[in-house]
């Protein structure tokens, strides 16, 4: 059960010392016990308290770290059921499937399409974060470990599909530096699947025929002292795939029960093997409901655009905007003699703005002042983009930097120009069009 701040303060070493960037040990704990700080920022803190704490501010959700490097995910942590209750923490990450039932050809143009899907969106890097390599056990052994070494040296976080202990272990000697999940457990193996995570250091992925069987054999897996699991919702269908991902989370965040408090695993590639648009729907469905892991045939540009836009506004704080830094943004080579433009630091703007600039091929620079992450007229309304903001902003970082005296507003809120050119004298302000969409001929026929 969650405690309150009061209860939190009274274990806390009531020193008021400001260590842990709190005012005061109360401020403190009123923000551990909302979920914002966590109880080990206070280096004061006594091990009893600190451990007592630990696992009663803990999330209801526990948290799963895998991989390594810059392939390192956190999943788990989360702790409400709805995006806008508060926030999520932990973003979904995707991954193709492999197989070593698949012929060496198609296993070869699979792993060279991995990194075609390579790009960055609002200051996010967009790419094939995991693999899932499957155990076909037709293939033998051998094949599998050739084919988890493979994909191994792709440099991607690994998921090994596999129920054999034996190959289990074979597979992981190749991958295990690299923190692979091993997902194959169940109520038949359960055991012998906890010693190979165990020996290699890795997480588990369990499932069950059904819910129960998977409650049970986790409850199993904890008495054995593992509590760094994942849970696959299984394939028998859609509904039960569905079904289990919501009732696990519900479970765990609604009802506080950490056997399902774990991160959920989803291979949407089985539940509709083949058909690449029901997969497509059904990774969405399950990046807002509630995949930690959501496995997928294929992921090129087609697959990756509208899921990656998906997933970077469904794991958006609702409570903070999406900002872009200030400063100058030079586009199409531009240099200090070309021609500056402005706007506010809205990231969505941010990126429409400056596409259409790429768009029109002409050298400029974008201007990007601190807005508070508002749109053009929200942050005009608020007062956020003002002739003062936008002058002290030019005078303080772009005047010693930029010799072109020349700068475009936008056309929304053409009423600035007369202030803005009376507080900077010299410059000449123009007012730009009303939509983005309109400065490429805009531009071309400021060039003439």
């Amino acid at each position: 059960m969650a405690l309150s701040g009061i209860q939190i303060f009274k274990m806390t070493p009531k020193t008021n010392c400001k260590d842990c960037g709190s005012p005061t040990c109360m401020a403190f704990s009123m923000k551990v016990a909302q979920g914002a700080v966590d109880i080990s920022a206070c280096p004061h803190m006594s091990e009893e308290a600190l451990a007592s704490l630990s696992e009663a501010t803990a999330p209801p959700m526990k948290t799963i770290k895998v991989g390594t490097g810059d392939g390192e995910y956190t999943l788990g942590g989360e702790t409400v059921l709805y995006r806008h209750e508060k926030t999520y923490v932990s973003k979904t990450r995707y991954a193709v499937s492999l197989c070593s039932g698949m012929d060496d050809a198609a296993i070869e143009a699979k792993l060279a399409e991995i990194p075609a899907v390579d790009y960055e969106r609002i200051g996010e890097r967009m790419y094939v974060e995991m693999l899932y390599v499957n155990y076909a056990e037709e293939a033998g052994q051998d094949k599998y470990v050739a084919l988890v070494e493979k994909a191994n040296a792709t440099g991607r976080t690994l998921v090994l599909g596999c129920k054999d202990p034996e190959v289990a272990k074979a597979a992981l000697a190749v991958c295990k530096d690299g923190k692979p999940v091993l997902n194959g457990a169940d109520a038949s193996n359960y055991e012998a699947m906890n010693a190979v995570a165990a020996e290699a250091g890795v997480v588990l992925g369990v499932t069950g025929a059904d819910l129960n069987e998977l409650y049970d054999t986790v409850a199993a897996l904890e008495k054995l002292g593992n509590k760094n699991l994942i849970l696959d919702v299984g394939c028998a269908s859609v509904k039960d795939a569905f079904a289990a991902a919501v009732q696990i989370r519900r479970a765990a965040v609604k009802e506080q029960d950490r056997t399902f408090g774990y991160p959920s695993l989803v291979n949407v590639a089985k539940l509709a093997q083949g058909d690449k648009y029901l997969q497509q729907a059904l990774v969405s469905l399950f990046t807002m409901k509630y995949g930690s892991i959501v496995v997928m045939e294929e992921l090129g540009y087609a697959e990756a655009l509208p899921l990656f836009g998906l997933r970077q506004n469904v794991f958006t704080d609702p409570q903070k905007p999406m900002k872009v830094e200030p400063g100058i943004y030079p586009i199409n080579g531009a240099d200090e003699n070309s021609v500056c433009l402005t706007t506010v630091d809205f990231a969505l703007t941010y990126f429409i703005v400056s596409g259409e600039l790429e768009r029109s091929g002409v050298p400029c620079n974008l201007l990007i002042s601190d807005a508070g992450g508002l749109s053009v007229l929200t942050a005009w309304a608020a007062g956020k983009l003002s002739s003062t903001s936008v002058a002290k902003f030019i005078t303080e970082q772009v005047e010693d930097k930029i010799k072109c005296r020349k700068l475009v507003i936008p056309g929304k809120v053409a009423v600035l120009k007369g202030d803005i050119e009376a507080k900077l004298p010299g410059w000449e302000v123009i007012v730009g069009p009303l939509e983005a969409v309109q400065l490429v001929k805009f531009l071309k026929d400021m060039q003439g």
